[in-house]
């Protein structure tokens, strides 16, 4: 595995409120007790954190999905706060909405964030970077990536491409507690993974504190995690099995990968 350090040009830290079944609100907060508000689908969390002397100064969400938007009305009620999301009459009133290219800037704790579109789970799902940490919604998940609701196979391998240039030492946010699963189907993708198998290894023991899995450094997704690794020798003679035949071409390859990844049942 990787070593790659805690990113030091961070000055937030990093809090994951735990909501519904699976899915983690992130909260990015500094020194002071002022914190940005990542996807918050469920108010309660976040209310209960600020009770706790956590002071939301801003609100970024990744999609439309009502377990990232659920909670933003009660959030912003509380807090009136800068809301920023992506554009698309589906999102909560009052978000501002911001495109691929734009950049966030949160002053009251000195953060800024550049905005880049990811569609693929949706159409137009964003990712928001900075401060040393990657909030990517639902389009990469740790071990494994979003479904293809909305967007098509082309544009989640391009916005997983995206991604995975980033810095490596970038900590990954995902908004869901997916790791273990995601690990027994990269697993089968991709056989013979030691990076992988010790990062496994390393989130059970984690899991069994009752502690997340995340963040992630980008390294070790990049050394892990199958979606990313639609080049690599082993995924590809993976799909050439289920295939028939060599893929042709590493799209081919990441298509079948995720559409095996749906009926997966290990």
């Amino acid at each position: 595995m990787p070593e790659v350090p805690e990113n030091p040009a961070s000055p937030l830290e990093v809090i994951a409120l735990p909501a519904f079944q699976d899915n983690y609100i992130w909260l990015l907060a500094g020194p002071g007790g002022d914190c940005i508000v990542v996807d918050p689908g469920d108010a309660a969390p976040v209310l209960a954190a600020a009770s706790r002397g956590l002071r939301p100064v801003a609100v970024l969400l990744t999609h439309h999905h009502p377990d990232h938007v659920g909670g933003v009305q009660a959030v912003l009620e509380a807090f009136p706060v800068p809301c920023h999301g992506p554009d698309d009459p589906r999102m909560p009133s009052g978000t501002t909405q911001v495109a691929d290219g734009d950049q966030v800037k949160v002053p009251a704790l000195g953060a800024s964030f550049d905005v880049i579109a990811v569609p693929g789970h949706t159409r137009s799902h964003i990712a928001f970077h900075g401060a040393g940490l990657l909030l990517c919604g639902d389009t990469l998940f740790s071990l494994g990536c979003g479904r293809l609701f909305e967007g098509s196979p082309a544009q989640m391998l391009a916005s997983l491409d995206r991604l995975a240039a980033l810095p490596g030492d970038t900590r990954v946010c995902c908004a869901h507690e997916y790791t273990e699963a995601n690990g027994r189907f990269a697993r089968e993708a991709e056989p013979g993974n030691p990076d992988r198998d010790q990062r496994l290894d390393d989130v059970r023991q984690l899991r069994a504190r009752g502690e997340p899995s995340l963040p992630v450094s980008l390294a070790s997704e990049r050394a892990c995690n199958p979606f990313l690794r639609v080049d690599t020798p082993q995924v590809r003679e993976s799909i050439g099995r289920r295939l028939g035949r060599p893929p042709r071409d590493r799209l081919e390859t990441f298509a079948e990968l995720r559409a095996w990844k749906d009926g997966f049942a290990g």
